[in-house]
């Protein structure tokens, strides 16, 4: 049986997705969201099935982030992340929080989004 892998850190969650070929990040544009394959997706079209949430110490809260696991209707998996509060990286996109919250929510553990125990650790840094 294989240990399962721990979480613990945005990048590893990133790399998670890329292994898996699903780090495509969904970046907000007046039309809606896009994933950079040509495709802009309206907020019913998609679903976030995960959120991590990183809290940074009390001497950095800039390190304060959330990244959303996206679904989208076709079966693209991507992410969107963002920092919270008054340290939001989407001050220049009008609309990105009153988007965020229009998607559903269909949380899903990490054995559904990853697969059960496919990935070794020594995958993880490769």
């Amino acid at each position: 049986m294989q240990t399962p892998i721990t979480m613990t850190s945005l990048l590893s969650i990133l790399e998670k997705l890329r292994i898996r070929k699903q780090d495509n990040e969904f970046k907000m544009t007046p039309e809606g969201f896009t994933a950079g394959k040509g495709k802009v997706y309206q907020a019913e079209e998609l679903k976030i099935i995960k959120t991590y949430r990183f809290e940074g110490d009390e001497s950095s809260p800039s390190d304060s982030s959330i990244i959303y696991l996206i679904e989208a209707n076709d079966g693209l998996i991507g992410y969107s992340l963002d920092a919270y509060g008054v340290y939001s990286n989407h001050d220049e996109e009008d609309g990105y929080d009153e988007f965020i919250r229009k998607l559903s929510m269909e949380e899903r553990d990490e054995q559904q989004i990853f697969g059960e125990g496919d990935l070794k650790p020594a995958d993880i840094h490769q």
